[in-house]
Formats: C-alpha cells, sequence, structure tokens
C-alpha cells in the first residue's frame, strides 16, 4: 500500500459521501440567491475546505483513539496500531489539515475564515466527547450539520433560514445513523468506560432514539421543501431520501448487527447523492 493510500484509508475518504451533497447543496442554493457570476473557482474553494476539514477531523479521531483502536478487534488494523502510520506522523497530518483549511476559508470570504477556527473546534472535540458523554453522536452530527450553512456562506457571506433547515436535516440524520453504527461496539465501550446512546440506553432503545432522529430528519425535509417552494422534482428526491432512512432501520435488529454496515455506507450513502442530484435540480427548475 502506498503512503497516499494509507493515509486516504486512515481519513475513509470513501465518508466523505455523507457531507459533500449537503455542502453542495447548500453552495448551489447560496448561488440561487445571487446575479449571475462565474463560480468555479469558489466551488473548488469549498470542495477544498470539506476534505480539508474531513481529513483533519477523521485523522484527529485515529489519533486521539489509538489506544482504543489497539484494544478493539474490530479497529485493531487500523493504520495506527498496525504501525502503518506513525502516530507522531498521523498529528502532523492533522495540523497540515487544519492550516490548509483556515488559508482556504481566507479566500473564501472573511466571515468564513473568522468562523473557520470555530468549525475545526467541533469537529476535532467530537474524539473527545466519547469519554465523557452519551450524546457524543449529535456532536458528529454537529459538525457534519456546517457542510450546508457553510457552502451557503461561503456564496453569499451571510446566514439564511433554508440552509440552516438543511443543515438540521444533516444534524438529525447523521446522529441517528451513527448510533446505529455504535451497536457494533456497545460491550467494548462499555468494558472500557466509552459513552454511546447504546451503551446508556441499551439497543433496544437506543435504536429507537436512532429512529427519532431519523423521522425528525424527515419532517425537517418535508418543512424545507414546503419553505423552499421547490419543484416537484425536490419531491421525488425526498421521497428516496426518507424511503432509505425506514430501509436502514429495517435492516438493523438489536440482536442482529450483520447488515450494519449496509445501512451505515450503503443506505446514507445512496441516501445523500440523490437527495443532493434532486434538490439541486429543483433549485434550478
Amino acid at each position: 500500500m502506498t503512503t497516499i493510500s494509507k493515509y486516504f484509508s486512515l481519513v475513509k475518504f470513501a465518508h466523505t459521501i455523507f457531507a459533500m451533497p449537503f455542502a453542495l447543496i447548500g453552495f448551489f442554493l447560496g448561488v440561487r440567491t445571487r446575479e449571475s457570476q462565474h463560480y468555479g473557482l469558489l466551488l473548488l474553494l469549498v470542495i477544498l475546505c470539506m476534505v480539508f476539514a474531513r481529513s483533519a477531523a477523521m485523522s484527529f479521531n485515529r489519533w486521539a483513539d489509538e489506544k482504543y483502536d489497539k484494544l478493539n478487534p474490530r479497529t485493531n488494523r487500523r493504520e495506527i496500531p498496525t504501525g502503518e502510520i506513525k502516530k507522531n506522523h498521523a498529528l502532523i497530518f492533522v495540523i497540515l489539515n487544519c492550516i490548509l483549511f483556515i488559508l482556504t476559508t481566507f479566500f473564501i470570504n472573511r466571515l468564513c475564515f473568522y468562523l473557520s477556527p470555530v468549525a475545526l473546534l467541533i469537529v476535532l472535540g467530537y474524539s473527545y466527547t466519547k469519554r465523557f458523554t452519551a450524546l457524543c453522536h449529535l456532536v458528529l452530527g454537529l459538525g457534519l450539520s456546517l457542510a450546508p450553512i457553510g457552502a451557503f456562506i461561503a456564496v453569499t457571506g451571510h446566514f439564511s433560514l433554508l440552509p440552516v433547515m438543511f443543515s438540521i436535516v444533516v444534524l438529525c440524520w447523521v446522529s441517528g445513523f451513527d448510533i446505529i453504527y455504535a451497536l457494533q461496539d456497545d460491550a467494548f465501550d462499555r468494558e472500557n468506560n466509552l459513552h454511546s446512546l447504546p451503551v446508556r440506553l441499551g439497543r433496544e432503545r437506543g435504536l429507537l432514539f436512532s429512529s427519532v432522529l431519523h423521522a425528525m430528519a424527515a419532517v425537517l425535509v418535508i418543512i424545507a421543501g414546503i419553505y423552499g417552494g421547490f419543484h416537484w422534482v425536490y419531491w421525488l428526491g425526498a421521497s428516496i431520501f426518507i424511503g432509505m432512512l425506514v430501509y436502514q432501520h429495517l435492516l438493523v435488529k438489536p440482536d442482529d448487527l450483520r447488515k450494519v454496515n449496509i445501512a451505515f455506507m450503503t443506505a446514507n450513502g445512496i441516501a445523500s447523492c440523490i437527495y443532493a442530484v434532486f434538490v439541486i435540480g429543483a433549485i434550478f427548475i
């Protein structure tokens, strides 16, 4: 495995598929409010911000969790526990991505630049929340929820209610599926004094909490569609997104976690991409 591929694996680059589509929704919502301009360079800067922030967050998570990853049979083959990537090299990678993220926001606009340390504090801080709160899933959701409103601010330089709605959708959606993902480690987390909702509530009630969050996401998708006055194309995408939320809960049972990865990666990856395509289409119809 080459050095580059090791770092791609470290940050689980494929998981960018979760937040990036919503960043594009926020970006094109912003474009819709502005007079016709050339947005190619700005779009590139927004994408780079997403890549740098997420790479910093994931590599920091791996750096901070190295002790636990070594002990957990599910994670002990990751790059840092196996020595494929040295721990201090991972930290340098984190710092480099943080610098590149802040530098990129500088070339977007002042508000993005001023808010960039706050964004980093949230996405990096998540890694320590599981040490002291079962609500760590909500912090992860909050971190990814910055994507649509951040991209909108990059275009417009100000806040607006509709992209905030999409951010809350992301908050509820990501928090919900992270609870499902955490089911795999509930026994390990309990033994090592780590916190999660499956640990606090048990698997059955943890799944119920996830269902409530996804129900809230579905309701907000509907509210955003009504508030935005979108074309019927939006509603087709919204129906698919909500359907995928329901589907992942049909896959996972408290006593049967064999399909957790399908629910986590496949269902949510499809949901975010298809929804974004239809929302962006509706924006310009």
